[in-house]
């Protein structure tokens, strides 16, 4: 694999005095024809002052994993992890209850077991290229399986939601030995902290290429029952004419899918895929709680009225608990809650409406909701959405031409106007600014010329205000 130009002169160094070499991610990437991010060299034959003594002269270290036998080096703005092979032991519950021994003089074998999957245990010689596999990392990788390393896979609950965010980003399928052991121990999730929780899930919202398999791997190891909102999805009946597919945690797994081939979602940043991605997964939590069948037109069909309403609670519900940042649940709620906003009406979209939905959206934009739509109108194989992608098409376009694709519309009339005018602040302003910012909505007025003359008009009709 090809290595960052500051990282090759620390290697040749270490290469004189110990074996240094690449672990983890960045092996399995190079082996998937991906280009590596992550850097980790793991250096045998050499103490851990020894190795900070090689690495100290190259830039600043950071020592604070001592415990663990690692350094991390800063080197032209990036940071590279340097670590001894180590054993570990488990000591206590959670995720951290672990003894760790670095031992410099571990065995390709031993070290490697401490890993969690076989594909993740692999290592290389940076200058040979040479390939260590001592577990079999290489064919589950051919074979797009993720596999335990050694029975201690048990002794970190983390490892399941690891498979879960690896299995969506790189297509894999859980070994049913590793699944079983998975439904063991289903019941450590509550010892885990929920800032690792959600280091998880963002993974997979901003990193999967197919969402699904990740979906799918927390209903085969049980661990979707930690997730009630999407397990609820399961068997959610929907009407088979408009959905096809089958049940909502079918017909959500499709929309997730259809979502991260989205040119929206694959040139966006990953601040902005978090929010797509997880508002398309909870756009339809509120469907079993509201989902019925009614008589419509002479036959009973399954309906869910009201269930982007619904959504809404149960979407913030769910990412505060897997704890996600509070901006995030502020854009996807939003997006879930008003997701069918395309439905309503016959597709003429008038300009009041648009920048009232551009507004309730906020801090979520157009474009976003256009994108959340999409993916829900192409998760209904083999329905291809051509009765809602033109409305869409038509909502994205009639916002551009309005400049409200990306913000939503600012009031121009402000309390500043009207102390210009002479008017004193009081209870008076709020009213009157509320008035001023819908009668911009509804069109009265576009700049602030127009906005002073509606002032004049408006306060005409209330002679006696009090200013």
């Amino acid at each position: 694999m090809e290595l960052p130009a500051e990282l090759r002169p620390v290697l040749e160094a270490l290469r004189r005095v110990a074996r240094p070499r690449l672990a983890g991610g960045c092996v399995r990437d190079a082996l998937l024809g991906l280009t590596p991010k992550d850097f980790d060299v793991e250096v045998q034959g050499i103490t851990f002052d020894g190795l900070h003594r090689v690495l100290a002269p190259f830039g600043a270290t950071d020592v604070v994993g001592r415990s663990f036998g690692v350094i991390k080096l800063r080197l032209a703005g990036a940071e590279y992890d340097f670590s001894l092979p180590r054993r570990e032991s488990k000591t206590g519950a959670g995720h951290r209850g672990f003894a760790v021994t670095p031992d410099p003089e571990l065995s390709d074998a031993d070290a490697a077991a401490r890993r969690d999957f076989t594909l993740n245990s692999l290592t290389c010689d940076p200058f040979t290229g040479e390939i260590f596999d001592p577990h079999g990392g290489q064919r589950d990788l051919r074979d797009r399986i993720l596999r335990h390393t050694s029975p201690a896979f048990v002794e970190d609950p983390l490892r399941v939601l690891r498979a879960f965010q690896f299995a969506a980003r790189f297509n894999l399928t859980l070994a049913p030995e590793t699944a079983a052991l998975c439904r063991d121990i289903a019941n450590t999730y509550p010892e885990l902290p929920v800032e690792r929780i959600w280091g998880e899930w963002d993974k997979w919202a901003t990193q999967a290429a197919y969402p699904s398999r990740g979906l799918a791997i927390l209903e085969e190891t049980g661990w979707l029952v930690h997730f009630p909102e999407i397990a609820a999805l399961r068997g959610c009946p929907q009407d088979p004419e408009w959905h096809p597919e089958g049940d909502v945690f079918t017909h959500t797994a499709h929309c997730c899918d259809a979502l991260v081939k989205l040119p929206d979602w694959v040139n966006s940043p990953p601040a902005r895929r978090r929010i797509l991605l997880l508002a398309v997964l909870a756009h339809d939590f509120g469907k079993p709680a509201t989902t019925a069948q009614s008589e419509v037109r002479g036959r009973l069909r399954w309906r869910s009225l009201g269930h982007e309403s619904a959504g809404g609670p149960l979407a913030e519900s769910f990412l505060r608990r897997i704890g996600a940042p509070l901006a995030v649940i502020a854009a996807v709620r939003p997006l879930v809650v008003l997701h069918l906003a395309h439905h309503h009406g016959s597709g003429e979209f008038s300009d009041s409406h648009i920048r009232r939905l551009a507004r309730k959206l906020h801090p979520a934009t157009i474009d976003d909701l256009c994108a959340v739509m999409s993916a829900d109108s192409l998760g209904r194989p083999p329905l291809t959405g051509e009765e809602n992608l033109p409305l869409i098409a038509t909502l994205r376009h009639r916002a551009h031409e309005l400049n409200l694709r990306q913000n939503p519309p600012r009031p121009i009339l402000l309390g500043r106007h009207l102390i210009h005018l002479g008017h004193t602040p009081g209870p008076q302003f709020s009213a009157i600014l509320h008035a001023a910012f819908e009668a911009q909505l509804d069109g009265a007025f576009t700049e602030p010329e127009g906005a002073l003359i509606w002032l004049r008009n408006y306060l005409q009709k209330i002679p006696n205000r009090e200013s």
